[in-house]
């Protein structure tokens, strides 16, 4: 079974009403297909920083994305995971503005995570810097994660 890290925009697609926006919708749609059957495919792992974000903003909101965390193992932030982040942003693979992107990157590599589970695609999943990132990763002694969506693990196991 494979670990998968969810990043806090996978919890946010989970909990809450369906997005007017279609695009955003359709993301909500897939990700809550891949997690009606996540928990039977992948060993599922947050962290605290996923806590910490859930928590944060309107208070109903919050209180869905923490429902959705119920039970899910947290993973250890240790220094290594602060100096892979720090790493992460002084080479540029994320911007010094996003150090909370860069620290769900550490905390996956530095924990053996296989698959790291977002839809950030302007900080994580960006085609542009993912060498950055794996380069950096693998440069400070850790194997980066896969960063992939719900949507890719759940064609992953599509039977059409």
């Amino acid at each position: 079974m494979q670990s998968v890290y969810l990043e806090t925009t996978v919890i946010g697609n989970i909990a809450g009403r369906l997005h007017p926006d279609p695009l955003i919708a359709a993301r909500q749609t897939f990700t809550r297909r891949w997690w009606d059957t996540a928990l039977s495919r992948y060993e599922l792992f947050v962290s605290d920083l996923v806590f910490d974000e859930c928590s944060a903003g309107d208070p109903f909101a919050a209180s869905e994305r923490l429902l959705v965390l119920d039970g899910l193992a947290v993973l250890e932030s240790p220094d290594t995971a602060k100096s892979l982040a720090a790493a992460l942003l002084a080479g540029n693979a994320v911007p010094q503005t996003e150090p909370r992107d860069a620290t769900h990157i550490a905390i996956a590599a530095v924990n053996g995570i296989e698959l790291l589970a977002t839809w950030n695609f302007k900080h994580i999943l960006n085609p542009s810097t993912q060498h950055l990132i794996d380069d950096i990763c693998r440069d400070n002694g850790y194997e980066p994660a896969t960063i992939c969506t719900p949507e890719q693990m759940l064609e992953a196991f599509d039977d059409s």
